[in-house]
């Protein structure tokens, strides 16, 4: 296991976190989990409020006994956002009673994910003024924010001076966030990316055709290749259900050297195959068509349909295009069926996509049951 400092809090973090969002089963199957997940290196944990049971159940492994001891393992929780300086004060101590700890290492404000979430941040008399209270109460050590935002909030946020970290979505196949990560970075706070093997395209199960472009590695290697070989980030997510799913990803938890010649071989197969598969239909996500009046994610939804046709990765389009209209501001934007053809976009597009027919087209691929989030 590789190790590196969280940006400005100073924090000698494990490259991947066990993230407890998946504890679904018992307290003993979370037992398990922590303590092989320590055994193996990693000495951050992550949890939060709204991750059903996963406080209770970290707070029972804690309690049961662990190979590292309070003082070497690092704790982080998270809280929604709110305008209510009472409401984050019981939320905090709600959080350390639960978790059966006098202090969290970290504190991020959970899914800032909107300009309104962000004035409550900046209004000094809101959740912050409780955060900073806890801080001075010795209850929290370090503060950052989590987020599934717009481009533009993210890094609105992060120059807002209130946060040591960032936990944000960055991944090979949606590099979005990237000046994101660069401006965290030149302002020296830590960087926790969210999901790479689910949210960075479920990478776990890849599809036949992914995997030939990505030989001799796995996707999954690959992503976390990716990652892992960026200085500028500091720990990657890994939210394993069960004490198994640490094995895979840990074989990559000492390899942070730079990208081999190998490597960034695949990368480009990736790269070519996907612009010569789609012609003239790729979307270069340059969000040039927004906003629609009709309040479509176009790069969004164009994203999901230049991996499934490209890598015949419908499995994983299907997954987060079924979440429009149904997951809030976490996932915000309506489905590709509801374009009137008013035609705002097009003059925009610099690739002259007919967007419509591919908003119709995507539609037609990836459109079924809807989906929410793990925890609504």
């Amino acid at each position: 296991m590789q190790y590196r400092r969280f940006g400005k809090t100073n924090l000698n973090l494990s490259v991947f976190s066990l993230g407890t969002m998946r504890y679904l089963a018992s307290e003993e199957n979370a037992y398990e989990t922590v303590y092989r997940a320590i055994g193996l290196g990693i000495n951050h944990l992550e949890t939060a409020r709204g991750y059903g049971d996963s406080e209770q159940y970290l707070g029972a492994a804690l309690k049961s006994g662990l190979p590292l001891s309070r003082h070497q393992l690092y704790i982080t929780s998270k809280i929604l956002p709110t305008p209510d300086r009472d409401a984050m004060a019981w939320s905090i101590d709600q959080s350390l009673e639960t978790l059966g700890i006098d202090y969290l290492d970290c504190l991020a404000i959970h899914g800032l994910n909107t300009w309104e979430h962000l004035a409550w941040v900046e209004n000094s008399q809101g959740c912050m003024e409780a955060v900073q209270q806890a801080v001075a109460e010795g209850k929290i050590r370090h503060i950052g924010f989590s987020t599934h935002a717009p481009l533009e909030v993210i890094l609105r946020a992060i120059a807002t001076e209130h946060f040591e970290f960032v936990n944000l979505h960055y991944y090979f196949f949606n590099q979005r966030n990237a000046p994101a990560v660069e401006l965290a970075y030149e302002k020296d706070m830590g960087i926790f990316i969210i999901s790479p093997s689910d949210k960075g395209g479920m990478l776990y199960t890849p599809p036949e055709i992914l995997t030939e472009f990505c030989q001799p590695f796995s996707p999954l290697e690959l992503n976390y290749r990716f990652l892992l070989s960026d200085r500028r980030i500091t720990t990657l997510s890994l939210g394993a259900a069960n004490p198994t799913e640490l094995d895979l990803p840990l074989r990559v938890a000492d390899q942070a050297h730079p990208l081999t010649p190998e490597e960034l071989t695949s990368f480009e197969h990736l790269q070519t195959h996907q612009k010569t598969v789609l012609a003239t239909d790729r979307c270069s996500q340059c969000y040039a068509c927004l906003p629609c009046p009709e309040e479509i994610n176009i790069p969004e939804v164009l994203r999901l349909r230049n991996l499934a046709v490209a890598y015949n990765m419908t499995g994983y389009g299907q997954y987060r295009y079924r979440m429009f209209e149904n997951a809030g501001h976490w996932f915000p934007g309506r489905k590709g069926d509801c374009c009137t053809n008013c035609g705002e976009c097009l003059p925009r597009c610099p690739e002259r996509l007919d967007i419509p027919k591919l908003l119709r087209d995507t539609h037609d691929r990836l459109n079924g049951e809807p989906k929410r989030r793990l925890w609504g």
